[in-house]
């Protein structure tokens, strides 16, 4: 799924409202109108509705929405904020046809806002004698490129002072859509966001996180041949995206043709990693997969995945021998190796003996950091799976996420690798420039090994033939996938890395069916 900006959002609507034909109050018909079977789903109809419209395109949506649900038999109040004398077109068709069906509220000013609204408790506001369970809001919509002031602001900051359920259309009213607002914008604190068609940039910053609540993307049939066409650098991961290259098994294939990776993995007091991102790789489907470890792992790597094969270092507690790799389709190195100076010459020695593609996590990166005349030697199409503060020592800080968003494209460019910037919607920085944000996962995966889980699942696809770009998608699409199975099953604040693991099987047999 592309993510696309405000100007080709509304290239998408001309070109379908062209195309199809149909005209614009048509297309805002159809948004409202997949609000509306997204909120019937989630509210009976003893549900009670506040609506604060703008009198833009965004608020026609609400007073569509409104229509909508009226005809549905909920309760709707419906207040219109004047913030000025214009008012769309499609807003004010919208407006005729809902006013003979609805009593429409007007304000023009904060003080009569607070009059038609009063504080019923701490968690809802009550219009005349009706209780406000669920609140729209249909105030700004995409289009949005300043801050909110006056009588806008006011109107949110007042909502935003009690604990109400908020639904927003398309997106948070005072939220940008391309790039980060500054930390004294006033924007809607969403429960849910209905955004249409596309996700927008924004909402894979984590500063924005408490604006937009849980989102929704709805499809309102845009032209097909128009997101077809039209180029963009940045993708949202999504299910149908993963089948298109999810590889099928032969009935005839044995474990030769699913390659054969190596884990460099462990040190004293660290070999949990290795275990962690070892069941990871052969739970994900690779074919053979050897570990090497020091000394002192070597019985529990032999009692904890007997299927595995191991092979030790001459030192007893962390890595530090030359290691053959000629045999191998894959290679991941990092968890738990901890930074010992031999150990670094080994990652140093991997590095410059290695023509195919690398896994580089957790202390792999943190040496590299410490050593960042070694990246210019490392092999293309390599994959780095840093979480932030790795990813900050090796690359440099960032204000913001869209500032180290870029420097994360940036490094990809120069290095001619990807990197894996773990988070709530993990970002995939490829050599072309283009960025794959996730879309499965949940809080409950941060927790430790974690990582040490996912650098075993990508190792893995590697290892079976998928190409680095897709091993990072879909090995961050799997992880996330089996986080989710196991939250369901164990809550978020139960779970932990074992249980990612647990569940890829049942992530794997989720994408067949």
């Amino acid at each position: 799924m592309k993510f696309f900006s405000v100007d080709q959002i509304r290239e998408a609507d001309k070109y379908t409202i062209d195309k199809e034909p149909i005209v614009s109050i048509e297309l805002m018909e159809r948004a409202a109108m997949a609000c509306v079977n997204w909120i019937v789903e989630k509210f009976d109809v003893q549900t009670e509705f506040k609506i604060i419209c703008g009198t833009g395109n965004n608020g026609g949506d609400g007073l569509a929405i409104a229509r909508l649900l009226i005809e549905r038999k909920y309760s709707v109040h419906v207040v219109v904020i004047n913030h000025s004398d214009k008012r769309s077109p499609d807003f004010i068709a919208n407006y005729d046809k809902l006013k003979s069906k609805n009593t429409i509220i007007e304000i023009d000013s904060i003080a009569s806002f607070k009059d038609k609204f009063q504080l019923v408790g701490t968690s809802s506001l009550s219009l005349g004698e009706g209780r406000a369970e669920v609140l729209i809001d249909a105030i700004l919509g995409s289009g949005l490129n300043k801050p909110v002031d006056g009588l806008f602001a006011d109107c949110i900051k007042f909502i935003n002072q009690h604990s109400l359920t908020v639904i927003s259309i398309d997106l948070p009213s005072g939220l940008f859509c391309d790039e980060l607002n500054s930390k004294t914008d006033g924007i809607i604190n969403a429960t849910y966001t209905l955004t249409f068609q596309f996700p927008k940039i924004s909402f894979m910053f984590t500063e924005n996180a408490n604006y937009i609540g849980a989102f929704s993307v709805l499809n309102i049939g845009l032209h097909p041949d128009y997101i077809a066409i039209t180029s963009t650098k940045n993708y949202f991961t999504t299910t149908n995206d993963i089948k298109l290259f999810l590889k099928k098994r032969s009935k005839i294939a044995h474990k030769g043709d699913f390659g054969h990776a190596l884990l460099i993995a462990g040190s004293y007091g660290k070999m949990g990693a290795a275990v962690l991102s070892s069941k990871a790789c052969m739970q994900s489907g690779v074919g053979l997969l050897t570990v090497y470890i020091p000394k002192c792992g070597y019985t529990i790597l032999q009692t904890t995945i007997p299927e595995a094969m191991v092979d030790v270092d001459s030192e007893e507690n962390y890595i530090s021998d030359n290691i053959k790799i000629g045999n191998y389709n894959a290679i991941g190195i990092g968890p738990g190796i901890g930074t010992e100076k031999q150990t670094q010459n080994v990652l140093k020695l991997l590095i410059q003996n290695s023509s195919a593609p690398l896994v580089f996590d957790a202390d792999a990166i943190n040496i590299l950091s410490e050593n960042k005349t070694w990246l210019s030697f490392i092999p293309a199409k390599s994959i780095f799976t840093p979480h932030p503060k790795e990813f900050e020592r090796l690359v440099g800080k960032s204000e913001n996420s869209m500032e180290r968003l870029q420097l994360q494209r940036d490094f990809s460019l120069k290095y001619k690798s990807y990197v894996v910037l773990k988070g709530a919607h993990t970002a995939i920085s490829c050599p072309d420039g283009n960025v794959f944000f996730n879309s499965t996962g949940n809080p409950g995966m941060a927790t430790g090994g974690s990582g040490d889980v996912l650098t075993g699942i990508i190792t893995s696809l590697l290892a079976q033939g998928y190409t680095s770009q897709q091993a990072c998608v879909l090995g961050v699409y799997l992880h996330g996938l089996a986080g989710d199975f196991a939250a369901h099953k164990k809550t978020e604040e139960g779970m932990i890395a074992s249980d990612i693991i647990e569940n890829l099987n049942e992530a794997f047999k989720f994408l067949r069916e």
